[in-house]
């Protein structure tokens, strides 16, 4: 495999297209103004044409939704930043060129070899029960959906594993296949054309549909598809990283076979030692990590639970944290399977924003970002979180999308007023720090004293140590080569 160009290892920012002030000339603008200086990279969630999940069902790649900008805003943003943008290998709209023209022709369609018949599956198309109740579900019952082709009003069965019970925006790709494996391909050449460094492969667990497996990272197969994918992305310049929540273990082998991951326990565990003041298993996890991933406390999703946190916090924790997200205004997202569930336990994710999960309490919340800049990896800083957001109710009642608590669209003028506050003002230095300390580029050591964390990292000459009480919500900072006011206090 072609190794890319590296990725730099300095803070990100995470924001849809059109969440800071509208268009993406306007976070262009954000990036060199009042945010400048602060990231290396910016992960545009999909700027894409699109029919739904808000980005996530694109009907192209070659294009960029004229209501967010262009391609030159894309090569403006990659002129000083590593960009990084969404392949949805799992799947792509039913609205695409591609799907319409099966919808149309069924198996005589030249693009018939793309989709998922359950005959490819499963002989006769009838898969048999007891595979539907391996299956890491998304939406009720089964992750199937009918079409009647127009020409020949036959019916065919496919493979959707998001959207909708009697349907989906998103149709399933098979990826076995010659035909989308060119399609792919082509997406990525293009996308490195545009400048773009990094490529978040969306849903990528769920690629491999293999009859007696849950059809959610099923190995080797896997594993061969993500050789593939990242072979095809270096030759072009890129770096890939791979979206999958699943158990500690899978992360594991994902760094084993050289991969970018995400660091999906650190928001609950982190939430869930600022509840309880316990600090040794967070201590022992930051720790243990490794550099070769991203973390996040909040994103365009909720807070991770299972089947992220499994074996890492008990069942009665997750519901404590559940619970407690809920006495703050946040809601659950479900898990669908029985087989998924732990010990009758179905929180899938919590969606909250992280400032209202600990309370608007601008001290703690510092410190919990202090402790996700110090711990190892790219730290990504999803832009409601960046701006210290709240819950948004409204967004959740116009929607119905629990989800939307954390998606607020922020007009010009509600950024330019969030980032006057001192909470905002005090987290950008933060990120400041992280991203221009030399100490950042060494090695670090982790050390826990009762509720209290130690993070200290050293390079040549140069440290920086993160002293947080979790207990007390509030933390310190002593960095060498800054300015005494910024390495008092988080």
């Amino acid at each position: 495999m072609t190794e890319p160009l590296p990725v730099r290892h300095g803070p990100q920012l995470l924001t849809y297209p059109d969440s800071l002030g509208g268009r993406l000339a306007d976070i262009t603008e954000l990036l060199s103004g009042p945010l400048d200086g602060l990231f290396t990279g910016v992960h545009i969630l999909p700027p894409f044409p699109s029919s739904g999940d808000r980005g996530f069902a694109p009907t192209t790649y070659y294009e960029i939704d004229p209501l967010f900008g262009s391609w030159p805003d894309i090569h403006a943003l990659a002129r000083r930043h590593d960009v990084m943008l969404d392949v949805m290998v799992n799947h792509i709209s039913r609205h695409s060129g591609q799907f319409a023209d099966f919808a149309e022709h069924g198996r005589a369609s030249a693009y018939a070899d793309l989709f998922i018949t359950l005959d490819r599956v499963w002989p006769g198309g009838i898969p048999a029960a007891d595979d539907v109740a391996r299956l890491f579900l998304r939406k009720p019952v089964e992750p199937f959906s009918s079409i009647q082709i127009r020409a020949t009003g036959q019916q065919e069965r496919i493979w959707t594993s998001f959207g909708s019970l009697d349907w989906s925006e998103q149709i399933d790709l098979d990826v076995s296949q010659s035909a989308t494996r060119a399609l792919i391909s082509e997406w990525l050449r293009f996308l490195a054309e545009q400048g773009v460094r990094i490529v978040r492969l969306d849903a990528a667990g769920y690629v491999i549909k293999k009859a007696g497996s849950s059809s959610f990272m099923v190995e080797p197969e896997i594993y061969e598809f993500l050789d593939w994918v990242a072979s095809v992305a270096a030759e072009a310049g890129m770096a890939v990283l791979p979206e999958i929540h699943d158990r500690p273990a899978t992360h594991a082998k994902l760094v084993k076979h050289g991969y970018w991951t995400y660091d999906f326990v650190l928001p609950g565990l982190l939430l869930h030692s600022v509840m309880t003041g316990a600090v040794e298993q967070l201590a022992a996890h930051l720790a243990s990590a490794p550099r070769r991933q991203f973390t996040a406390l909040d994103c365009h999703d909720g807070i991770p639970v299972l089947p992220d946190l499994d074996g890492v916090l008990l069942p009665d924790d997750m519901r404590a944290l559940a619970a407690h997200v809920l006495e703050r205004g946040g809601n659950v997202n479900h898990i669908l399977s029985d087989a998924w569930k732990v010990d009758g336990l179905d929180i899938h994710q919590l969606n909250t924003t992280y400032y209202s999960a600990l309370g608007s309490s601008d001290d703690c919340y510092l410190m919990a970002r202090a402790i996700q800049l110090f711990a190892p990896g790219i730290p990504q800083l999803y832009y409601v979180g960046l701006l210290a957001g709240g819950n948004d109710l409204d967004g959740v009642a116009a929607t119905h999308d629990g989800r939307a608590i954390n998606r607020h669209n922020y007009t010009l003028a509600e950024v330019a007023t969030a980032l006057e506050r001192p909470v905002v003002r005090r987290l950008l230095d933060l990120v400041r720090l992280r991203r221009s300390h030399p100490a950042f580029e060494g090695s670090h050591e982790v050390e826990s004293h009762g509720s209290t964390l130690r993070v200290l990292w050293r390079h040549a000459e140069h440290r920086c140590e993160l002293r947080a009480d979790l207990s007390a919500g509030r933390a310190e900072i002593d960095a060498s080569d800054t300015e005494p006011s910024l390495a008092t206090r988080a």
